[in-house]
């Protein structure tokens, strides 16, 4: 078994920035860690070792980069050459050495073979391939997560007083990784500073509701006019069209299978969204995907006759994308947004006239 204290004592006299690296197979896919003693030393006051830090950042920059190479590989005809370890590093913003461990497990699936310092598609990546996305977020997209859900399930409701101390035990978090991201909320208007360190909040109401989603529109319509312009050999195209099979393959088994639709309708829109290539909306959508899955959780009456209609306008919205039809595009986004706007309205009304949790 692998110890990384003894890591540690083996590397005590390394300088404070040499990385370390190990590797393991875990399942058949390769997985690395990059270490660095001095993380060690910089987190450990805060309530984590250096070794659950660093670990936690590394495993997901991995898988990260893993899923996006798998998406790369799917664009690819088989027996094509993969581009070189500089040009994949540079794409993905990674380093090397998370490349060549990405390319050994790839390898190790048989998603890619080698000849000498050339790789080849073997075979097109499959959907169970791919980590899931909870796992390739960082520490501190997942604090910012789990705070979301645990909010939205209704452990508090507007007014009440949230502190540092008190969400990092709820969490299992220092209370550092809490300060330094409860501020993100405060510019989406979820919670408010007050004196003394405390946070107030201000609850999802109706109006924050109907607040976030004009910005939804403006951002959503911004990144399907992108989309429709993407140039043709774009790897976007190849995920639309898989999304849309899978929109139809849906309905044709929606009398039992309705309850898949929350996961392909976060497809579609991070789809869409991804392609600007702007952090600001990508940031925002993850505020949207928690709101909708609030709407999913609390709003369970009529949940088959509301996924037919989205997969419906789903469909539409779909087909004057991949038309490049800028007209029917606006149109199709506005009348779906639309819909979700007055849904989620719905399961707010609903969730406010329920005893608190």
């Amino acid at each position: 078994m692998f110890s990384p204290a003894a890591l540690q004592s083996d590397h005590a006299s390394d300088a404070p920035h040499t990385p370390m690296l190990f590797i393991c197979k875990e399942q058949g896919v390769a997985q690395c860690f990059v270490l660095f003693v001095a993380c060690n030393r910089q987190t450990e006051t805060a309530g984590e070792t250096g070794w659950e830090s660093c670990k936690m950042k590394g495993n997901a920059v991995y898988k990260r980069s893993y899923n996006g190479c798998l998406a790369m590989c799917g664009s690819l005809q088989l027996g094509a050459c993969l581009p070189s370890e500089n040009e994949l590093a540079q794409q993905l913003s990674v380093s090397r050495t998370t490349i060549r461990t990405v390319m050994t497990g790839l390898e190790a699936v048989g998603i890619l073979s080698r000849e000498g310092a050339i790789r080849r598609l073997s075979r097109h990546p499959q959907p169970e391939d791919a980590f899931p996305d909870t796992q390739t977020q960082s520490t501190s997209a997942t604090v910012e997560r789990r705070f979301l859900e645990w909010i939205l399930d209704g452990n508090i409701g507007p007014g009440y007083l949230l502190t540092a101390a008190e969400l990092a035990r709820q969490f299992g978090t220092s209370t550092t990784i809490i300060r330094e991201h409860l501020p993100h909320f405060q510019h989406f208007g979820l919670i408010e500073r007050r004196p003394n360190s405390a946070w107030l909040f201000k609850g999802v109401t109706p109006a924050f509701a109907n607040e976030i989603y004009e910005v939804r529109e403006m951002f959503e319509l911004r990144a399907a006019r992108s989309f429709a312009v993407l140039p043709d050999d774009s790897r976007s195209w190849r995920h639309m069209r898989m999304i849309e099979a899978e929109h139809r393959a849906l309905l044709k088994s929606i009398d039992k299978d309705y309850s898949l639709f929350p996961n392909l309708d976060e497809r579609l829109h991070r789809t869409i969204h991804e392609t600007t290539d702007n952090r600001f909306i990508k940031d925002f959508y993850d505020i949207i995907s928690m709101l909708f899955h609030y709407n999913a959780r609390w709003d369970v009456e009529d949940e088959k006759q509301r996924a037919f209609a989205a997969l419906t306008e789903h469909i539409t919205y779909i087909e004057a994308l991949l038309g490049r039809d800028l007209k029917a595009i606006d149109q199709a986004c506005r009348q779906h947004l639309k819909t979700a706007r007055s849904n989620l309205l719905r399961s707010i009304e609903l969730r406010m006239t329920m005893p608190p949790a």
